[in-house]
């Protein structure tokens, strides 16, 4: 009898530690559900009532209007301001030699004609109708047409293509109707891991929204474009998304939607943005001035490497070691030497010489420019006037005639700046091959783009120089030419 009632006072308290902590998971469970503020006590202030998320801590959704939240008035917002952009091309097919004699053309007809078209994005950066989207877009059309998110359509005119950053400025006529636009966001403030959402028009299913994070900033090795410098996204973007926009959870546009990285056509969760400021600069230009002069340093740089940066005292590979300066150039102006270890400009820190050259071209010439210098083991601030690189706007042109190995050849003499538009190594001098007429004797020597350095042993810097050695009563050439960096030599007998 002892030994029941023993276990019977154990069962009972087994009982009783079982219902106990039933009724504390049970008040676990259901808290949440009940207003934070008891009776006589404070509301605790929002930013402590919200869920942690970097210590874990969860919540429910405390009202109707946090389980329903939602990108949609944030797309309602930004989206009128994306447009479709339709560019028409028309090839004409190579025509016979008999394409005009009459028995000719009564049995083959006229030279077919082929129309090809191809579709993009743009966003609305001015109320007026300016707009902009991607250079291959609208790249060779010879029609260009801007469909509105409320379906109206309108005739665009091309007032500025940038090859170089791969950007087009074009302009709707709405009658004084003023359009939706986006802001511009100041991309220096972009994170890795901000939301954005991409808008454009993929594949021509009509206007169409994804959302991601910014996955990298600063990338400089896409080679889609001269001036790289972009930001990547997971957000879903696909080819018609070309020239759309890429906005923060701010509504503000944070780049033009310009490349995928893809081996089969379609997204694979890569894509690059040009940034906003380099958008800004390249519509400024197109609307103010009509064309886009880019300031320049005047250096050149090598990226940094681990063993370059242990030697300079830093912790981690930073900055760019200036290996070459032009003379009178903003650098040399500014008094930056050889060997001087640039860090940042303007307070952004530069990894390689396309992250210097971008940041220093969202400027404007005549800007002034900070950069931080290591030199000799100390920092120091130099402060680098930006210009355009000295030349001539245009190149003087020189046809080459008679009996010499470059006849038929039009060339032109190298300048900074001639260089840097048609994505030349600034520094380099000498007699550029731009052209050669057709069946000319120069096709046996040069091609269009190699650089004439010598002939006859004679150093060739100026259209001057060439001319005058060109006028030797010779028929054997000795030659020297650059072609992508290669030298070639040769002689050459008329």
């Amino acid at each position: 009898m002892m030994q029941y009632n023993t276990m019977t006072r154990h069962v009972s308290k087994l009982l009783l530690a079982s219902v106990l902590a039933v009724l504390a998971l049970l008040a676990i469970v259901v808290s949440p559900l009940f207003p934070a503020g008891a009776a006589g006590a404070q509301e605790a202030p929002a930013t402590t009532q919200e869920a942690n998320f970097f210590t874990g801590e969860k919540r429910v959704p405390r009202s109707q209007a946090e389980i329903e939240l939602s990108y949609a008035p944030l797309v309602k917002e930004v989206s009128p301001s994306v447009v479709n952009v339709y560019s028409r091309k028309v090839v004409r097919q190579r025509a016979s030699p008999f394409a005009n004699d009459p028995v000719f053309r009564q049995f083959f007809g006229q030279p077919s004609e082929q129309v090809q078209n191809s579709l993009g994005s743009g966003v609305i950066v001015s109320e007026d109708g300016v707009i902009v989207t991607n250079n291959h877009v609208v790249n060779g059309a010879d029609e260009l047409l801007v469909v509105l998110s409320d379906r109206r359509e309108y005739e665009a005119e091309l007032i500025l293509a940038d090859e170089r950053t791969d950007l087009a400025v074009l302009r709707i006529d709405t009658e004084g109707e003023p359009l939706p636009t986006i802001a511009y966001a100041d991309t220096r403030d972009t994170e890795v891991g901000d939301i954005v959402l991409a808008i454009g028009n993929p594949f021509g299913v009509g206007q169409t929204v994804t959302t991601g994070i910014i996955s990298a900033t600063a990338r400089t090795d896409v080679g889609v474009s001269d001036y790289s410098f972009f930001l990547q996204t997971d957000a879903a973007v696909n080819p018609g998304n070309s020239g759309g926009a890429l906005v923060n959870t701010r509504g503000e546009l944070v780049g033009i939607n310009s490349a995928i990285f893809s081996r089969s056509g379609g997204s694979n969760g890569i894509g690059f943005a040009i940034p906003a400021e380099m958008v800004k600069r390249v519509v400024d230009a197109a609307v103010n001035e009509g064309r886009i002069v880019r300031p320049w340093l005047g250096l050149k740089a090598q990226s940094v490497t681990y063993d370059i940066a242990k030697a300079q005292g830093l912790d981690r590979p930073l900055g760019v070691m200036v290996t070459e300066v032009f003379d009178d150039g903003p650098a040399d102006e500014a008094g930056l030497k050889r060997g001087d270890l640039v860090t940042e400009i303007d307070g952004r820190e530069v990894f390689d010489e396309k992250g210097l050259k971008f940041l220093a071209a969202t400027r404007s010439p005549g800007e002034r420019s900070t950069l931080k210098v290591l030199r000799g083991g100390n920092y120091e601030e130099v402060a680098v006037t930006l210009a355009p690189p000295p030349g001539a706007t245009k190149a003087e042109l020189e046809l080459l005639e008679g009996k010499n190995p470059f006849s038929g050849a039009e060339v032109a003499e190298l300048s900074p700046r001639l260089a840097e538009e048609m994505g030349r190594d600034p520094f380099q001098s000498g007699v550029l091959v731009t052209r050669i007429l057709r069946r000319a004797y120069a096709w046996q020597v040069v091609r269009p783009g190699d650089l004439i350095l010598s002939v006859n042993d004679a150093s060739i810097e100026t259209l001057k120089d060439l001319k005058e050695a060109l006028e030797a009563d010779t028929s054997t050439w000795k030659i020297e030419i650059d072609r992508n960096g290669r030298r070639i030599s040769g002689t050459v007998r008329l």
